[in-house]
């Protein structure tokens, strides 16, 4: 597995929620649902993206923007527009009184919008949740990004344009992977653009050793891997690896593979009829003892306290 496909992994869309917004200005929209992420692609017209702390960006068409939570934001015509709609956690619509909305209505298959016909089109996808798997790509990003359709050639946003108003079998399925496509793509993109620092396990991808010794980590971390193993698998000495991989990635080989580990079982734990003795074996600890020994002293709680805030 490519150890950037890996990290990439846990965003996997899953019943996201998708919407194409049709608007006359004035319009103005406050999201505070707290989602983890958040695309925005502008298909036509003018839009902006104001943090509710920091300088609010205008989007062009072709332009997509990720915006990562919890904190609000809003979308809108113009900065200085005051909020005609609130979107709250599990995307309830309110209006700004927290009353029933007014002047916005349902246009059609995930259509949404203040005109059946405005000059302005958003599409918007949002993570609901985000897997402790990515947790390292989360962490990488700022509050808000924004990468110009001018700079990149992809045919994704015409494509979800023209899916997410098809309401036919499997569905839900097509535009959750058109959603993930679209992530991948904006997320390589921005980290390829000059000014930007990548994250050491990204840019480490691509080296000779430590790229290969990423991969095995992560296809196989069940393995009983060590230093000297993962290193005569990369066909290097056991100081070299180590030395090389600390100063691309951050960490020792082995501290990596622990929080891999760990960050696999934080999210098969969320699976039904999952018990911690069988992610333990899963994720390379020979006993749920042993595993809930190193997820409580890394996580600060043990397994089956995880599981159960992750049902709530």
């Amino acid at each position: 597995m490519d150890a950037v496909v890996a990290l990439l992994d846990g965003p996997r869309a899953q019943g996201a929620f998708l919407l194409r917004s049709v608007l006359t200005p004035p319009w103005s929209l406050a999201i505070r649902d707290e989602a983890p992420l958040t695309l925005v692609a502008l298909v036509r017209g003018d839009a902006w993206v104001a943090p509710e702390e920091g300088t609010a960006i205008r989007l062009n068409p072709g332009d997509v923007a990720i915006v990562r939570g919890p904190a609000p934001y809003r979308v809108t015509d113009d900065p200085s527009t005051a909020p005609q709609a609130v979107i709250h956690p599990g995307q309830r619509c309110t209006g700004p009184d927290g009353g029933e909305l007014c002047g916005m209505s349902e246009w059609g298959v995930r259509t949404w919008g203040n005109s059946a016909d405005g000059p302005t089109m958003l599409l918007t996808g949002t993570y609901p949740m985000w897997g402790a798997v990515s947790q390292r790509l989360l962490t990488a990003l700022p509050p808000l990004l924004v990468v110009p359709g001018d700079s990149w050639d992809s045919p994704l946003i015409p494509l979800l344009a023209d899916e997410i108003v098809k309401d036919d079998p499997g569905q839900e399925a097509v535009l959750d992977r058109l959603l993930d496509l679209l992530l991948i793509a904006v997320l390589r993109e921005w980290f390829a653009r000059p000014g930007v620092e990548p994250p050491g396990w990204y840019q480490a991808h691509s080296d000779p050793v430590v790229g290969p010794a990423l991969r095995m980590l992560h296809h196989e971390p069940a393995r009983p891997w060590t230093v000297a193993s993962l290193a005569a698998e990369t066909g290097v000495s056991r100081a070299a690896l180590a030395r090389r991989f600390t100063a691309l990635v951050g960490e020792p080989p082995m501290s990596y593979l622990t929080g891999w580990r760990l960050s696999l079982a934080a999210d098969l734990l969320r699976e039904p009829n999952a018990t911690v003795g069988a992610v333990a074996r899963r994720v390379g600890y020979g006993s749920s003892f042993a595993l809930s020994t190193a997820f409580k002293r890394r996580r600060g709680v043990s397994p089956r306290a995880h599981r159960a805030a992750a049902g709530r």
